[in-house]
């Protein structure tokens, strides 16, 4: 078994030179940030990452949790470890200083999400749900809610869920039965149950705080009749301390393929008549409340197929620098050599870690873009950031989890037969990485946002100008002397060559054959993340390729070899995307439903 260490280098690296951290230290809000600040907080976080939270990771998947008459036990050492979390305060980072957090740039934070989600997924998704609640309470409640909910919630001394999913309804919330009656007080009596809710019951925490979406008596039908409602475990009194039981109840919990660590909840509200709620927001909104929740649940799922493809290949790579098996081919020296110097080996290394660089550096990008389009004194720069924020969102979500599958199938790869046997570990990520493609929106629903919302509905000005500025990139790699900076010039020009023919196709036939376009949904998501993730990836090796000559010489020569794998495996992919957006959706929709 390997030890995850934190790549602080690399961290720092995209922060720095494509988040544009510097930049964002100076907003208004970040007076006390520096950026000797942010590096001693990355090497503490990595500290009680390696050494807290990812011993506990095998531990959760092969405990697991235990459901017993509505309470749910976690495995050994995970609620000792969440109240070192909390003591220590991570849990609060990003919050807002009002209700004590520490207001941190959303830079910083998904630098330090990326460690918990590399350590342990399902120990991570606790904070990721609280602080998205937070994130929806804080935006949309009343400031009594915020008063009595807010502040222990950022602590970590009170933990946050987000209940939509329901058995009639999965990713159609139009569907959603749960029903919420007024009683009088200004309270409402909720009733219903919802399923999938990640960290719904647990012990370590007092407290659960539950965003409940139901429909008042007189909602109208679909998505336009469903309110937010806020559902704690124990009811708060008037002094803040815990009143009763509320009537909600954890009825069950899931035996899943993977996160065995997070206990996934069937959750029942109203069982003894209805489980007290107060409204969030204004009536028949909720959808629109709890997307504030779900986009950054989105971002930070993304992260965790950056986070898993990361610990998967610092897996892997440990396992293959051991590991002595087999002749190495072209080897005369008859040295038994570990499998490292096998071609394929490398060939298997160098993919898990150019992608995981690329998730990375796109993850960044956008936390980068969200801090701008809320502190930049410039409204235009706040709304050209917001634009790319919006656009790029869907793309994070859906292209660094997507690759996660593959990144974590090769960390097995690597081991040989010894990945299928779980004592190696190797499997654990393939299988806890599993998940992330389907929960907070599968990559369909991703990428039908990408084509819709975010291209076709605005007549694609905001994918244009993206491709303007990486096209800009191209033009100054071309320039250079350096023939590596000009070969990646010319696997990005192919890239942008794609792009921009796939997305003139679809603003041509969105309207016209829906079925067509949304057929090649999901290539153009891949397509768009190859071509972003290689334009970051060029800047990259731009930046390195002038610092070879100073003391970190060898970290700035692996960030150019590393482009380099990108741009010649990589980006040729964008050419098969490009043909399957433009050409293909004929084939799939060719086959009549009686012949599957």
């Amino acid at each position: 078994m390997s030890t995850y260490v934190a790549p602080v280098k690399d961290m720092l690296f995209a922060m720095n030179e494509l988040a544009g951290l510097q930049e964002i230290t100076t907003l208004p809000g970040n007076e006390e940030v520096s950026l000797d600040l942010v590096e001693a907080i990355l090497d503490e976080a990595g500290k009680f990452a390696t050494e807290v939270v990812d011993p506990l990771n095998p531990v959760g998947d092969k405990q697991g949790n235990k459901w017993k008459d509505g309470v749910v036990t976690t495995a050994d050492g995970f609620k000792e470890a969440y109240a070192s979390f909390c003591e220590t305060g991570w849990n609060g980072m990003p919050a807002s200083t009002e209700f004590g957090g520490q207001g941190l740039p959303v830079t910083v934070s998904t630098a330090v999400l990326e460690m918990w989600k590399s350590a342990s997924i399902s120990f991570s998704l606790c904070q990721m749900l609280t602080l998205g609640a937070v994130e929806a309470i804080a935006h949309h409640a009343t400031d009594e809610l915020k008063a009595t909910f807010l502040p222990n919630m950022v602590s970590g001394k009170w933990t946050g869920t987000m209940n939509l999913t329901e058995p009639q309804a999965g990713s159609d919330l139009a569907a959603i039965r749960s029903k919420a009656e007024p009683r009088g007080d200004g309270s409402y009596a909720i009733t219903g149950t919802k399923i999938f809710i990640t960290w719904g019951e647990h012990d370590m925490a007092e407290n659960i705080i539950h965003l409940v979406l139901a429909r008042l008596p007189d909602a109208p039908p679909g998505v336009k009749g469903i309110s937010l409602f806020i559902a704690p475990k124990f009811l708060v009194n008037a002094d803040g301390s815990l009143g009763e039981r509320n009537d909600l109840i954890c009825a069950s919990i899931e035996h899943k393929m993977g996160i065995h660590g997070s206990a996934t909840a069937v959750m029942s509200f109203g069982d003894k008549g209805g489980a007290i709620g107060y409204l969030v927001g204004e009536p028949n909104r909720g959808l629109e409340y709890m997307f504030t929740m779900m986009n950054h649940a989105r971002l930070n799922v993304g992260l965790e197929g950056v986070g898993v493809s990361e610990r998967s290949y610092q897996h892997a790579l440990a396992y293959a620098r051991d590991r002595i098996q087999g002749r190495i081919v072209g080897d005369k020296s008859g040295e038994k050599k570990p499998i490292l110097h096998h071609p394929d080996v490398r060939r298997m290394l160098m993919d898990m870690k150019s992608r995981t660089e690329a998730g990375r550096a796109i993850a960044y990008y956008v936390a980068g873009c969200m801090d701008r389009a809320k502190s930049h004194p410039d409204a235009d720069v706040r709304a050209a950031n917001q634009r790319r924020l919006e656009l790029l969102t869907p793309v994070v979500k859906g292209w660094c989890t997507e690759n996660a599958q593959g990144i974590t199938w090769n960390g097995v790869q690597v081991h040989g037969g010894m990945g299928f046997i779980e004592e190696t570990g190797a499997s654990q990520y393939m299988r806890d990485a599993r998940i992330i493609t389907i929960y907070e929106g599968t990559t369909a629903i991703q990428a039908n946002d990408l084509i819709g919302r975010k291209t076709a509905k605005e007549g694609g000005k905001s994918m244009q100008q993206l491709l303007a500025d990486i096209a800009e990139t191209g033009a100054a790699l071309r320039k250079s002397d350096d023939a590596a900076l000009k070969s990646l010039a010319d696997a990005l020009g192919e890239g942008i060559a794609a792009l921009d023919e796939a997305t003139n196709w679809l603003l041509a036939n969105y309207e016209s054959t829906p079925q067509a376009a949304h057929a090649g949904s999901v290539p153009f998501l891949k397509l768009t993340g190859i071509v972003v993730g290689g334009w970051l990836m060029a800047r990259s090796a731009q930046i390195a390729a002038g610092r070879l000559n100073e003391a970190d010489g060898d970290f700035y020569k692996a960030k150019m070899a590393t482009a380099a794998y990108f741009a010649k495996h990589v980006m040729p992919e964008a050419n098969s995307y490009r043909d399957a957006i433009v050409n293909g959706a004929d084939a799939v929709l060719a086959l009549e439903e009686a012949l599957f």
